[in-house]
């Protein structure tokens, strides 16, 4: 009796430990993180020299940023299919080389057609990378390591987006070995390979335990969606608003309807589609990104405005137009790092909270601009960049959060995708419509009034974040 009592404890099979991400693994996904966000960002205050050096014109040169931001926002989810299929960290290893490559090549690019292509190819290699960062977080941690290293996470993004424009304008201005705007994306060469030194060692492996194969249907509609709706925004003021914007804009709800019908028939049959609808029916998840939506695309749309608007018409190079913001870097890094201890304390409605400081820092930023222009600098605009940079620390780490805290780790991969879509679409879509809004009211009332509406604008956008934050659950679970 004893030896059977004993062999059936000896037989008994014994779970498996999950893998665990450990800190030097944290470092290296952050680090990856960190890199599109910057790649996105870096080039708005290069253009201007890209442009004199290729003899590019105003289009090409959106396209630059463009055609890496629609390349990167249309294959995110299936970046994250793929990790969950083939394996996150395989994914990782492979998406980061391909971004130190296609960096090579905008940086060696000889022409101006030839660095969008690049962009392209740069941008959907970090839509292979950047998914697998969220599901390895969310499938390699648990409890509160979860909560600080996805905390981690919105400070990384939050930081490398204002970090990413300053970095481009030191960049430019100093000329490394004669390379000028190039070096915005040689610099990304050694950090890949510190990256995949790193990765190699202390990322673990993870994938779905029932992994799904690829939803054909699902992809192409969703990436003839997006295109749809992003292409004509960045290019059709440009372009001068041709037929073709105008029609491409009238397709994008009929496709999206029928990528919606076929996910949800894909759903109902028992099949894993590229965006479950089911995955929707989680509150958490759908509050967070109807308020990520409206905040991303007031961020983006800002910073690109901003950019021009210093260089352009209160006459700042790179760097003085880069340092303007580094208030709103500096204190969004210390505040976001508050923001675990203040959601264990206070919930959800930090973000709410945090929406109304950047309502207030926004419009200081409005006053300085319309009694400091054209002496507009770091001191003018510290007030209001430092209590904008509080206000976005307070809702950006903890909206990451609040989206990701119900995603089953099974599905993790596909949660992720869905996240950073919305957010890397907002992004494309802040610089294609307050871009858009700001370019075309200069001719007729000036860039100071220009900046002035357009940052009023984004005042109304803050609001409707504050509003929408009021939805989000009480708690992050």
């Amino acid at each position: 009796m004893t030896t059977r009592t004993l062999t059936s404890r000896t037989v008994r099979p014994v779970a498996a430990t999950p893998p665990a991400l450990g800190g030097l693994g944290l470092f290296t996904v952050l680090l990856a993180a960190a890199l599109p966000l910057i790649d996105f960002f870096i080039v708005n205050v290069a253009l201007p020299t890209i442009g004199k050096d290729l003899h590019a014109g105003e289009a090409v040169l959106e396209l630059v940023v463009a055609g890496y931001g629609v390349a990167y926002a249309v294959l995110l989810v299936l970046g994250g299919r793929l990790g969950d299929l083939f394996g996150r960290r395989r994914l990782f290893l492979g998406g980061m080389a391909a971004f130190g490559l296609t960096s090579l090549a905008c940086g060696l690019a000889p022409g101006a057609w030839s660095l969008v292509a690049a962009r392209v190819v740069q941008g959907a290699s970090a839509a292979a990378m950047l998914p697998q960062v969220l599901a390895t977080i969310q499938a390699a941690t648990s409890g509160p390591r979860r909560a600080r290293a996805m905390g981690l996470y919105g400070a990384t993004a939050g930081l490398s987006m204002v970090a990413g424009q300053i970095l481009g304008g030191v960049l430019v201005a100093a000329d490394v070995w004669g390379t000028g705007w190039r070096s915005v994306f040689l610099v990304n060469v050694p950090v890949v390979i510190a990256g995949l030194v790193l990765a190699v060692r202390a990322v673990p492996e993870t994938r779905s335990q029932h992994p799904e194969p690829v939803d054909g249907p699902g992809t192409v509609l969703l990436a003839v969606s997006l295109l749809a709706l992003l292409v004509p925004l960045t290019e059709g003021r440009a372009a001068g608003w041709p037929l073709w914007t105008w029609l491409s804009l009238a397709a994008f709800p009929l496709v999206a309807a029928a990528f919606y019908a076929v996910e949800r028939r894909a759903d109902r049959q028992g099949r894993t589609p590229l965006v479950p609808p089911s995955l929707f029916r989680l509150v958490s998840l759908r509050r967070g990104l109807a308020l990520i939506v409206p905040f991303s695309i007031g961020f983006s749309g800002f910073m690109f405005v901003i950019a021009v608007a210093l260089q352009r018409g209160a006459g700042l190079g790179p760097v003085p137009a880069g340092l303007a913001l580094a208030p709103m870097a500096v204190v969004f890094f210390f505040v976001s790092l508050a923001g675990p201890r203040l959601v264990a304390r206070y919930g959800t409605r930090v973000v709410t909270a945090g929406a109304v400081v950047q309502l207030v820092g926004v419009g200081l930023m409005a006053l300085a601009v319309r009694q400091s222009w054209p002496h507009l600098g770091v001191m003018e605009l510290l007030p209001g960049a430092a209590v904008a940079g509080a206000g976005q620390a307070l809702q950006l780490p903890i909206v990451f959060r609040i989206i990701l805290s119900e995603v089953p780790a099974a599905r993790a991969g596909v949660g992720s995708g869905v996240m950073v879509t919305a957010q890397q679409s907002s992004l494309a879509l802040g610089v294609a419509t307050l871009g858009t809004l700001f370019l075309s009211l200069v001719p007729g009332s000036g860039m100071r009034d220009a900046l002035v509406i357009t940052l009023l604008v984004q005042l109304a956008g803050v609001v409707l974040t504050g509003l929408l934050s009021l939805r989000l659950p009480r708690t992050i679970g």
